[in-house]
């Protein structure tokens, strides 16, 4: 298959951001355990020596740049490109955790990991051309096409109902309430900031869209729906174990983004049914892989805690990290990191 300039730009960053996102997560823990050496207190007491810690600010550098790689990856390629190759950073932590935190990669993990790449490699040579946009009011008038609008209102309308009625009955005993709330939102997050992508990369080409209402628009979208996103992942992650939060969350949140790219953008125009069917096929590969890696993960957290530690009731900040795909050992050294951790996935796993 011959990948356009843009696809192949989105494919780079899409990766690139998958490598500095993984990666920091090991920096930064790395960091973590070298302000607890140095102050004899653990972030998870208290401690707060890694905020003067050099490596720990090199680990959130380190993820402010895969972020941004992210964010630009969806102004060149499609959604149902990007989103799913989220994924390998969980690959990249998880390797680097193996080598450089002597944190053992479980054989079923190495399998999860396969995996993650054969699935990965299907959805991009499979992958839809990116439409060439010249304007950001073509990207309105793709929000605004009825079959969008009918499903932007469909999520709009089960959002109202999930948080309003399911929430304050079973939000805290059923998992799929925030959860799916989350994806609802993300897929709208994820189409405004690839909208609000496009608006700047025609901008610095020297066709200014900051001068349009639209551009505004789809930025207030985009800060509505991240903060309404990260609201109810908190409450997932703090309510529920992390191993069932997360392979749930990735599967709903990054289905539904396929699809809404799917209505929006047309992703799938043009494609004959053997590539949409390959490419959908690349994404349960990926999935199951993703899948893999956190239940081998819950094992083998679950395997050092017996004997020797009586496990108290997971914090918010440890679970948000261990979403993103990091073994810990040592839960307490990584409740810091919660707040970069939350905002993958979806972020990243999401924007």
């Amino acid at each position: 298959m011959v990948f356009s300039k843009d696809n192949m730009t989105g494919i780079i960053l899409a990766l690139l951001s998958s490598v500095f996102i993984g990666a920091s997560f090991i920096i930064k823990k790395k960091g973590l355990r070298r302000a607890a050496m140095v102050s004899g207190v653990r972030a998870g007491v208290g401690g707060y020596a890694y905020l003067v810690e050099p490596l720990w600010w090199i680990g959130m550098i380190t993820m402010i740049v895969g972020e941004i790689a992210n964010f630009v990856a969806y102004a060149f390629a499609p959604a149902v490109l990007v989103t799913p190759l989220g994924a390998l950073s969980i690959i990249v932590s998880a390797v680097l955790a193996h080598i450089i935190l002597k944190e053992k990669l479980h054989p079923l993990g190495i399998l999860g990991c396969v995996l993650c790449i054969a699935g990965s490699v299907v959805i991009v040579i499979h992958a839809p051309q990116e439409h060439p946009i010249s304007s950001v009011k073509e990207v309105w008038y793709m929000a605004t096409q009825k079959e969008f609008l009918l499903y932007m209102g469909s999520v709009i309308v089960l959002v109202f109902i999930l948080v309003f009625y399911f929430a304050p009955q079973c939000g805290h005993s059923n998992v799929l309430v925030f959860t799916g709330i989350c994806s609802l939102m993300g897929s709208l997050s994820v189409m405004s900031v690839k909208a609000l992508g496009t608006s700047l990369k025609l901008t610095v080409e020297g066709k200014n869209q900051l001068i349009y209402p639209e551009t505004w628009c789809f930025m207030f979208v985009v800060a509505v729906c991240v903060v309404t996103q990260m609201n109810y992942l908190n409450k997932a992650l703090d309510t529920f174990n992390t191993a069932v939060v997360s392979p749930i969350y990735y599967v709903m949140f990054t289905t539904l983004t396929i699809v809404a790219s799917v209505i929006m953008f047309k992703d799938w125009d043009g494609q004959n049914v053997w590539s949409i069917i390959s490419g959908i096929c690349g994404f349960i590969v990926v999935l199951s892989g993703t899948i893999l890696l956190h239940v081998t993960k819950d094992v083998e957290r679950s395997s050092s805690f017996r004997g020797n530690y009586t496990p108290s009731s997971p914090t918010l900040s440890t679970r948000l990290c261990n979403s993103n795909g990091e073994s810990h050992k040592h839960e307490e050294e990584d409740e810091s990191c919660s707040e970069e951790a939350d905002s993958r996935r979806q972020v990243y796993y999401g924007p």
